[in-house]
């Protein structure tokens, strides 16, 4: 749905090519003109970030500075998808212009690491290392660079659920416990349909956007995605080829509403004409906000496993802040990371700020985490997300070249969505252009 979430889906959208353009970076950062960095632990150390995320920031900057004699912070919102623009630009031309603190999304750490290894600072020498337990289970590998050192320290972190409307599955006498897998959702989206005039969920069917999200949940929720922790592709895997076919089954039992074009899927929420929306945590603030005439009518259960008896909790998305490895005040830097990310005070008044969930585990003992949510009936909404981080979660591996199975992957599901195609073979397809394009091989 990138068309009205920009945050999460424009990540993908930043100009791959700069990488390996060699081109100036442009605007001016933290780093000034030594392109070899050095550990100063005091002065003026700008941040880079987006939107709310930035906003929540700047909540931190007074007690920091408060503690922290010394050092002052200014968060700059470059805006989304220009940060990527920036990094990726100020990545490939030395480090000249980069900001001294970086905040970089999971679909594009992983590139950053391979592509630019030493791009980043390396934070395991300034005790980065005794964080490792401190976040969720599965965000750790990620911040690791190639050597093993550690290169960022996590921040937000999305687990699944899924979304409905209470009102509507009880009109259709449909109880929600008793969905456990999407089979079983297929099965009851007929009189969820008949009752209630819905469809179960919205796509991009035409694919004028990347509207992925649900495909890859699909095979998260299976313990995949498309590479395995070896890099190699896995875009033809078995769990891939499940996931796209509950989508066909879905779609060809009338079950998916079509939102293509700016703003479709905003409008039929607000029609009442989706009865489900299987998003992750950051959802919860999101329909609170933009939809108060439906309060109450919301609730939020565990996401229904891909396969029937299949696990049914995923990581679906992480953000990270990092410091530039040629910022002349890396320790000042380092101290401003630690100091926003580790301390369940500040992490929870970001939280609360900007709905940004946190992937600090010490947070979660905050009894707003315990709390029932008006707009959902008084469910504890928040606890249950709590709960499918405690099921654990393994690292996904995006790598570098994550935009490119993004495309091939994206393709392949508008030919299933638009022209009934088989699942298996137009992701054997896509699996064998992946490789051609990466070079990567195909997994067994």
């Amino acid at each position: 749905m990138s068309h009205h979430l920009s945050r999460r889906q424009i990540l993908h959208l930043a100009t791959a090519s700069a990488a390996g353009l060699g081109l100036a970076a442009c605007g001016g950062g933290g780093t000034g003109g030594d392109q070899k960095g050095a550990d100063g632990d005091s002065g003026r150390i700008t941040v880079w970030s987006w939107t709310t995320a930035a906003e929540a920031l700047r909540g931190v900057v007074p007690s920091f500075e408060r503690d922290n004699p010394g050092i002052t912070v200014d968060v700059q919102d470059l805006g989304n998808p220009a940060i990527w623009d920036k990094i990726t630009v100020g990545l490939a031309s030395g480090g000249k212009g980069l900001a001294d603190v970086l905040h970089i999304g999971v679909d594009y750490l992983p590139g950053y690491l391979q592509k630019f290894p030493q791009g980043l600072a390396d934070l395991s020498r300034l005790g980065a290392d005794r964080h490792k337990d401190a976040f969720a289970q599965g965000l750790w590998p990620t911040v690791l660079g190639e050597d093993g050192t550690v290169r960022a320290l996590p921040w937000e972190v999305n687990p699944l659920g899924l979304f409905y409307r209470h009102d509507y599955f009880e009109k259709a006498g449909v109880d929600p416990a008793s969905l456990t897998s999407w089979d079983d959702l297929i099965e009851a989206g007929p009189r969820i349909r008949a009752a209630s005039g819905a469809q179960l969920l919205g796509l991009d069917k035409p694919g004028t956007a990347q509207d992925l999200d649900f495909f890859q949940s699909l095979m998260l929720l299976q313990g995949a995605f498309y590479f395995d922790a070896e890099g190699r592709i896995t875009l033809a895997s078995p769990a891939a080829v499940q996931a796209l076919t509950v989508i066909k089954r879905l779609n060809d039992a009338g079950l998916v509403a079509d939102t293509a074009g700016e703003g479709t899927w905003k409008r039929l929420v607000g029609q009442g004409k989706l009865a489900t929306a299987p998003y992750p945590a950051w959802a919860i603030e999101y329909l609170a906000t933009k939809f108060p005439a439906q309060k109450g009518k919301w609730r939020v259960m565990a996401s229904p496993a891909a396969v029937p008896g299949g696990g049914r909790s995923a990581i679906v998305n992480s953000t990270y802040l990092t410091v530039s490895a040629t910022s002349p005040r890396r320790k000042a830097a380092w101290r401003f990371v630690e100091y926003a990310l580790t301390k369940p005070a500040e992490i929870n008044r970001m939280f609360a700020s900007g709905g940004v969930f946190p992937a600090l585990k010490a947070a979660y003992d905050d009894p707003k985490f315990s709390a029932p949510h008006p707009f959902y009936g008084g469910q504890r909404v928040l606890r249950s997300f709590v709960d499918s981080l405690g099921a654990g979660a393994a690292a996904t591996n995006f790598t570098g070249d994550y935009s490119r199975a993004l495309k091939l992957a994206a393709d392949a599901q508008t030919q299933v969505l638009l022209k009934g195609a088989d699942p298996a073979a137009v992701l054997k397809a896509a699996a064998e252009r992946l490789a051609q394009q990466t070079g990567r091989q195909q997994a067994a």
